[in-house]
């Protein structure tokens, strides 16, 4: 496993080092280990990449002009750029952005989505509307991103109003990390919620970064 900060994936993002290949990808801070994996298991040298900070995801709204102004920064530098980021709640902003800067996006609604596989998420979806998801990153950074922004740390009674209408939490593992999945195991315990581990491996996110 890479040795990555995830605090600092959280809140900065990773820099690129230094250019080496010929194609950029501009993701999210929550996927750094897992495309930097990837790079290393297949051999990819041919791609960079950057990460925009994983706290985005607290203001979907701002990844859109975050995405742009990074495109911006190293269109000059690449001969192609590719977006690792779904659409992960812009409401179709980020596609629009991504057609407009001549840019190609990783497809699907969200992380869940793609590490699952897209086809086989949409069609489980409506059997699991009740159900919340946590990726790796996710279950590193559980209070970060879920129990501090809830509020749950400060008022840990609101959790039964939150999550009312969710049955089960799905930790869907990227990697065979026993640690990570008991901490999931206490995630959900601590959400109130049953609990499920899919191991989805790299999904989809394997498949679009194979084909550039």
């Amino acid at each position: 496993m890479t040795d990555l900060n995830d605090q600092q994936l959280t809140e900065d993002g990773l820099d690129m080092a230094h250019q080496t290949g010929r194609v950029l990808l501009i993701a999210c801070g929550a996927l750094a280990r897992e495309i930097l994996d990837l790079k290393a298991a297949n051999g990819w040298t041919h791609l960079d990449l950057t990460c925009l900070p994983a706290n985005l995801h607290l203001y979907p709204d701002k990844i859109t002009a975050a995405v742009r102004d990074a495109v911006a920064k190293h269109r000059k530098d690449y001969s192609d750029i590719f977006v690792v980021y779904a659409d992960c709640g812009t409401g179709g902003q980020l596609q629009s952005a991504c057609d407009a800067l001549g840019v190609e996006m990783i497809s699907g609604p969200h992380c869940y989505s793609f590490f699952e596989g897209n086809a086989h998420f949409a069609e489980a979806a409506e059997h699991e509307i009740t159900t919340f998801y946590l990726t790796d990153f996710l279950v590193r950074q559980f209070d970060a991103f879920v129990i501090r922004p809830m509020g749950l740390d400060r008022h840990p009674e609101l959790r039964d109003m939150y999550f009312a209408h969710y049955e089960k939490l799905v930790y869907q593992a990227q990697t065979d990390d026993p640690a990570l999945t008991e901490k999931a195991e206490r995630c959900a315990e601590r959400l109130g919620l049953t609990f499920e581990r899919r191991f989805t491996g790299y999904g989809d996110l394997s498949t679009a970064l194979a084909r550039l």
